[in-house]
């Protein structure tokens, strides 16, 4: 479950990751039988009951913070999802970039169960322009559990493996994109964000001005030297 020292951790770990040059990827896991059950029932939604409106305000902005981060994290980020993602679990594993499940994975989006808004920490944001209007209302309305299996049906998700090879999995398609050309993976990620709510015209612009800068880079320039040369590049991020 997710504490407020947690939160703290993510927030301040995604805020550093951009700046380090020994990290390519980032993997988030749950230990034992699930990813994340949401927020502590006790060390959570029972303190936010004796504080005052400011500090409620304060936290509510602390999570949507840890959101924003991972989304404009250059590196890709991998949700490694067994067993339960509910609440602002189902939410963090919403925000990273590759979803990846084991069969025993399971969403359910809760806050409506707890008189909450259906929509938090960016939710009616990210779900719709998943899995569309329609299904995320259902979710974010309705807070059912989705299995891994739907999950992957919806748009939710794009792989399931059995749950005693999810860490292999996970590790196999972490070292792959670890390996690769960063660079280039970071600006998809940053195209795919900006272009959501743009219009057709402001994307091709964007895209264009972002391939001629790559079509610059000294990854680019390692490409054509390994094909010409008929090895495999070697790929320095820059």
């Amino acid at each position: 479950a997710l504490t407020f020292e947690v939160y703290a951790d993510l927030r301040d770990l995604l805020s550093e990751l951009p700046h380090r040059d020994d990290v390519r990827v980032l993997v988030l896991a749950g230990r034992g039988r699930g990813f994340c059950s949401g927020g502590d029932v006790e060390e959570i939604i029972g303190a936010l009951q004796s504080m005052d409106p400011r500090g409620v305000l304060d936290f509510t902005r602390m999570t949507g913070t840890v959101v924003q981060r991972m989304r404009e994290c250059p590196l890709p980020i991998i949700a490694a999802v067994n067993g339960v993602a509910a609440g602002a679990g189902a939410v963090i594993a919403l925000a990273a970039d590759l979803r990846l499940l084991a069969r025993s994975a399971s969403f359910a989006f809760l806050f409506t169960k707890v008189g909450l808004a259906g929509a938090d920490m960016g939710s009616a944001y990210l779900l719709p322009r998943l899995i569309g209007l329609g299904r995320a209302t259902e979710l974010l309305v309705l807070g059912e559990t989705v299995s891994a299996d739907r999950a992957v049906e919806i748009g939710l998700a794009g792989r399931i493996v059995e749950d005693d090879e999810l860490p292999e999995a996970a590790s196999d398609l972490a070292r792959r994109l670890a390996e690769g050309p960063v660079l280039a993976y970071a600006t998809t990620k940053m195209l795919l964000s900006r272009e959501i709510d743009m219009d057709l015209a402001g994307s091709l612009e964007l895209e264009a001005m972002a391939q001629a800068l790559l079509m610059k880079s000294a990854d680019h320039a390692e490409f054509y030297r390994a094909f010409t040369e008929g090895r495999k590049p070697t790929w320095s991020g820059r």
